[in-house]
């Protein structure tokens, strides 16, 4: 408003400035003037304002229009003027010319200081929602600090006339145990937070409150919370809530743990058995399926002697014809000679016979030499293995091998088959040693 001009350098009437060290709202009044009130809140024309660094002035005074507010902020040293101090026409007026006191109300805040309560909240009890039947006492201990920001919001929560720090204090902490006991009361419902672990996630609580309480101080008192530090968040380990619900957690833990390790162990059991019977059956398959194939090799072989059989009955039905033959030759009417016809047909005979012998001869050896050739089956391989205590299979040979390209089988692992007497390390298993190949002998060395 351009209330004040330069400093003077004389005719000071009183110097309006706070020297309290610490305050948060401070009221001047003139020197030697008390017991009235529009004495000392008379302001004489020439008077010095001085506002430091961090302070904000306050002129409350009355108009016409009803009350008003003037801020001054610091810092500001200048002397008071009826010319560029408006207030004074209207509040003097012409029958003290201009040189007579006027009446203002004038506070000084202090905007840079800040201010720390500490706070001590008495045992008050806590319930952990699973165990609504053991109340567990709890006390809280800290520092609140706070400090200023909004001057003018501050003003109409509260009265700036005969403010005194200790009591705006003592209505802060008030409010700062009301709030911290509703917060810690519900942090356990709220949040699932055991009791019992409440002491040890301080830090978790001291953020949850402090959410909570810079809210309701800046919106119930108008200042603004700084920070809040929960020092000490104390159980009364005596109680006998405590006991109990110790007590009932302990058991509640051992049983769970208990019914976890049986259900481990079924599960374990019922792998194992699942793994037995996938096994048995596995193998059971593929010796059916060995028997199926040698009984059909078998059954081919019988069939092809019984063709050779045969064919040696028809080439011996075939000679003893063509012996016939001959012999008729001498007889009655045939004057020893042979029936071209007959000898011919017996020829033909003869040589389909052979050549039907042969045939079945150079088969039957063909599929011996064929049955040489053909290589084995692969190994009926079914192994368990363990990796990191951990027991996972039956595994066939290619998913051994694809295993062991993969880098999830070592030599170093541990396996185990039917038949074994315990779990081997799969580089002293002799079955199983092609599966991780040669190893390359050593390179040559550099030439010179």
């Amino acid at each position: 408003m351009g209330l004040f001009g330069k400093k003077s350098e004389g005719g000071l009437m009183d110097v309006i400035r706070c020297d309290e060290q610490e305050y948060l709202v401070w009221k001047w009044r003139p020197s030697g003037e008390a017991n009235s009130t529009k004495k000392e809140n008379a302001i004489r024309f020439g008077s010095s304002l001085r506002v430091k660094d961090g302070e904000l002035a306050v002129f409350v005074y009355k108009q016409n229009d009803g009350e008003n507010q003037d801020f001054i902020m610091g810092p500001h040293d200048q002397t008071i003027k009826t010319a560029n101090f408006p207030i004074l026409t209207k509040v003097v007026g012409s029958a003290f010319g201009g040189a007579s006191p006027f009446q203002a109300e004038i506070y000084f805040m202090n905007l840079s200081g800040n201010v720390q309560i500490r706070f001590g909240i008495p045992y008050f009890d806590v319930f952990d929602p699973r165990f609504l039947d053991f109340a567990v006492p709890m006390a809280v201990r800290g520092t609140l600090t706070f400090n200023i920001t909004d001057y003018k919001g501050f003003i109409k929560l509260n009265r700036l006339i005969n403010f005194e720090l200790d009591d705006f204090k003592k209505q802060i902490k008030d409010a700062v145990t009301k709030y911290i006991k509703a917060v810690v009361t519900n942090i356990p419902a709220d949040n699932g937070m055991p009791v019992l672990q409440m002491e040890r996630k301080i830090l978790e609580i001291n953020d949850l409150v402090a959410k909570y309480l810079g809210t309701r101080l800046e919106t119930d008192f108008g200042v603004n919370m700084k920070g809040l530090d929960i020092a000490n968040l104390e159980v009364d380990k005596e109680a006998e809530g405590y006991a109990e619900l110790r007590k009932v957690t302990a058991e509640q833990t051992t049983k769970t743990v208990g019914a976890q390790t049986d259900v481990n162990i079924k599960n374990l059991q019922d792998t194992q058995k699942i793994n037995a019977t996938n096994m048995e059956e596995t193998l059971r398959i593929q010796r059916e399926e060995a028997q199926r194939a040698q009984k059909l090799q078998t059954e081919g072989q019988n069939i092809s002697v019984h063709q050779l059989n045969q064919q040696t009955k028809v080439a011996q039905t075939a000679a003893e014809s063509m012996g016939k033959m001959g012999g008729g030759g001498s007889g009655k009417g045939g004057g020893g000679m042979m029936d071209p016809g007959s000898m011919m047909a017996s020829m033909a005979m003869g040589g389909a016979v052979g050549s039907g012998m042969a045939g079945a001869v150079g088969g039957m050896m063909q599929g011996m030499n064929e049955q040489k050739q053909t290589p084995p089956p692969p190994p009926l391989v079914q192994y368990n293995i363990s990796v990191n205590g951990v027991q996972s299979g039956p595994f066939g040979w290619e998913q051994l091998k694809q295993m062991v390209e993969a880098g999830q089988i070592t030599k170093g692992t541990h396996v185990w088959k039917q038949g074994m007497a315990g779990w081997e390390l799969a580089s002293d298993v002799e079955e199983l040693a092609s599966l991780f190949g040669a190893v390359p002998p050593p390179p040559p060395p550099p030439a010179p």
